[in-house]
């Protein structure tokens, strides 16, 4: 189950929330054996960030994979996530930042998988 955080200092409205998730979805089938069926999605919006000391227009999302997936395909997922909250949201990629953690443990539908 992939689970995605998006960060942004936008209140997102539930019209930009759908669309959004929508799309996140269908781009998961970027990384093999990862699906939207099993993807979590958490929005967070109206967060204040800061880099350098400076407020910015910015985005923070957060990938996490049970099990290891190949670069290029973290890379594709990675470009497209970013070119979609560029493009929905406004926010330039230069201000957006992407980090992806790969578990060798996860816990789901009540066990501790491995």
């Amino acid at each position: 189950m992939p689970y995605i955080a998006i960060n942004t200092v936008q209140d997102l409205d539930p019209v930009q929330k759908e669309k959004i998730k929508a799309e996140l979805g269908r781009l998961m089938s970027i990384i093999p054996t990862k699906t939207e069926a099993g993807l979590l999605i958490d929005f967070s919006g109206a967060h204040t960030l800061y880099k350098g000391g400076l407020e910015v227009n910015g985005a923070f999302i957060d990938l996490r994979l049970f099990g290891k997936s190949e670069l290029e395909y973290k890379k594709k997922y990675c470009a497209e996530v970013l070119d979609l909250l560029s493009r929905e949201l406004g926010i330039k990629k230069e201000d957006m930042y992407f980090t992806i953690g790969e578990y060798e443990t996860w816990g789901a539908r009540g066990e501790l998988l491995h």
